[in-house]
This record gives structure tokens, sequence and C-alpha cells, in this order.
């Protein structure tokens, strides 16, 4: 492909709208290119209009190179605080314009032409690379979980993320916990509040307790790479007017898990704290998970990433920083499977951009970045 033809298709897969879903319709743009260049592909359904795409080139002797993307991106908000309209794929002074330009179309892109190229020259791999294009990451990395539950990451040797990663190289990440609670109560007049229950104060009661013990949690654990817990309560619903005590009451929560204070360790206390209030002081308290993604970490100087390094300095004089990130990943999911395997992410783009208004991706940085990928593949497979 030449240049004017890598910028074209990036243009059209930003283009098409896929917030929080309609990844259907990407995946059959991908899948009609790959089969233009001889390179087969499966559409794997999540659910209608949804469907994550598997291709591979290569042999079936030696390691298995994965690369994976996903084709989600967030909701863009008010679309006029947006200089350039969000799905016009707008360039200007050399750089990208469009929810998910930066996270992460430019880096599943340039995974699928950089696989594109190495089928049209003909290259020989000792072994194969496996696209892995995903729905739903960014509300639940459902894509993910669904391959990995088929077994499409048991046999994978490395998996590249092509996530924004900027000059860095991320090994490893923390896990990420959305929890909700709902409270319920009795409804009242406000002027006798002692004939109802009131679901507000019960959740209240919930957020001073476990905004202390996560604190107490985060004091005690550390992680020298990726730091303390991090908790926040970042949803709060309750009540219908103002003069009426409220039935019901609802919170959301997250929290960043790191491996000192897991997954289990936190929701095994966020339920305690719920079980000690429904006991202690008769609350109607119900606690739900909707969200449980592990923190990962591989090898700091895994062969993928000193091969990644090697290449990032063929052509800049700094190493690419090797570094955890408070945000999940794919990663999450794919390393629930069978084999244990190192991954890395590593993708066009900076991490900054990603969900804000006017994101945008440097096009030089991502041509650079196919060429890397292909370099990667060919020493990878060598």
């Amino acid at each position: 492909m030449n240049k004017e033809e890598k910028i074209k298709v990036l243009q059209d897969i930003v283009k098409i709208k896929s917030v929080n879903g309609n990844e259907l319709e990407v995946a059959e743009y991908i899948k009609k290119l790959l089969n233009e260049h001889g390179i087969k592909s499966e559409l794997i359904e999540y659910s209608e209009g949804r469907s994550s795409l598997v291709a591979e080139i290569g042999e079936d002797n030696g390691k298995v190179l994965g690369f994976t993307g996903h084709m989600d991106v967030v909701d863009v908000g008010d679309e006029a605080d947006w200089k350039y309209p969000p799905f016009e794929a707008h360039i200007n002074d050399g750089k990208l314009y469009g929810r998910g330009s930066t996270d992460m179309k430019s880096g599943l892109t340039a995974m699928i032409i950089s696989m594109i190229e190495l089928k049209d020259e003909d290259v020989k791999l000792n072994g194969k690379i496996r696209l892995l294009a995903t729905v739903g990451e960014e509300i639940g990395e459902l894509g993910s979980e669904q391959l990995t539950e088929k077994g499409y990451a048991d046999d994978l040797s490395a998996l590249i993320i092509g996530e924004p990663a900027g000059t860095s190289i991320v090994y490893t990440h923390k896990g990420s916990i959305n929890y909700r609670v709902k409270s319920t109560g009795k409804e009242a007049h406000s002027s006798a509040p002692a004939q109802g229950i009131n679901a507000i104060n019960y959740i209240s009661e919930f957020i001073n307790i476990v905004n202390k013990e996560m604190n107490k949690i985060a004091e005690k654990y550390n992680n020298e790479e990726l730091g303390r817990t991090i908790h926040n309560v970042t949803v709060i619903r309750g009540g219908n007017q103002v003069n009426t005590i409220p039935s019901e009451a609802e919170l959301q929560g997250n929290i960043r898990t790191i491996p000192e204070f897991d997954n289990d360790k936190a929701i095994n206390l966020i339920a305690e704290i719920i079980k000690n209030l429904n006991e202690e002081k008769d609350c109607k308290l119900e606690l739900t998970i909707d969200f449980n993604k592990i923190p990962v970490e591989t090898y700091k100087d895994s062969e993928i990433i000193n091969i990644i390094q090697d290449t990032w300095l063929e052509n800049n004089k700094e190493k690419l920083s090797v570094i955890g990130i408070s945000g999940t990943t794919d990663a999450a999911e794919f390393t629930k499977s069978k084999n244990k395997f190192d991954f890395a992410v590593f993708g066009p783009g900076e991490p900054m951009l990603a969900h804000k208004v006017d994101e945008y991706v440097e096009i030089d940085n991502y041509l650079d970045i196919i060429e890397a990928y292909k370099k990667i593949a060919k020493r990878y497979l060598s």
C-alpha cells in the first residue's frame, strides 16, 4: 500500500460510528479489506450488530504472535465542543482527528496493514500472526473475554496490544472493578421521616465506611511499578422529589487494584462492609459486581519487549520506557487463557488524548508504527 492508501483506510475506519457497539460494521470493512489481499478472516458474533474478527497469516509451525485491538470507541460527548466533527476523520497539520483515532483505531489499523503488507511481500514467517479485533473493550472487555473462552489465545507465544503508548512499552497494569450498591428504604412524607426509611442515609453510611477502609488499604499496600490501590465512588442516584423520604438509592464505584491487594480481596472487603451494615443497622444494601478485571504483569525484559525496543532504537536515539499503568486493557482477559505468554502494550498515539474532545493521532506516528509492527513480526517469527 502507498501512504495515501494507508491513511484512507484509517479514515474509513474512524468514520464508522462504533460508539459502545456497532463493531460489526468495522469488522465487515476489515474482512473485505483482508479478503482483497488474500487473507481469510472469521467473524465471531457477540450479539446483534457486534462481532469480533480473527485472521491469520503465516505457517502453522513455530510461534504464534498475537496482534489485538478493539473496534469500539467511547461516546463523543457534546459534538459542538469538537473543533472537527468526531466522525469525519479530518486531517490538519499532520494530524488525523476523530473519536477513536488514538484509542485505538490507529493501532488496530496499523496491525491490519502490517499483516497485509507482509502477505503481499510474501515474507516467510516461522510461525504465524493472529489478528484479534475485539468488541466491547471500553465497556467490559467483552470480545477478549469471549475469544479467550473460545480458545483463540490458548496457543499464543506473545501478544501485542495496539493501545496508544506514546514513547513507552506497557508491561503491567492495574486491575479494575466496577461495583454497584443498591439501598432499599421506605417512602414517607418529609414532614414525618419516622414513618419512612431513608435509603440515601444507608448509602451515605456505606460511603463513609468504604472510603475510610480503602484509604487504609492504599496506605498499607504499594506496588513498586503500579503504585497504590485507587478507589472512587463515581455515581450516586436516589430520591424522586424534595419533600419525600427516598425509598431507593444507588451508587456506583470503581477500584483500581494491584497484585498485593487483588480483586478478590477488594470485593470481599466491600461485601463485608455491607454485611456488617445490614446486620448492625438493619440496612438493606445489595452489592452487584459489574466489571471485574484482574491486574496483569509480564517480564520487563521479555523477548517481545526486547524486540520492540531494538526496533524502536533503529530510528530513535532514546529507548522506550517500560512502564506500568492504571488503566486496563484486553490483556486482562486474554491472559486468562490456558497458556501463559508474554505481552506488551505498544501502539501509535498519546494515551493522554484518549477519550478527550478533539482526539487525534499524528499521521507520521501511525505510519511509523506500521513499519515497526512489520519488523517486530519478522524478527519474532524469524
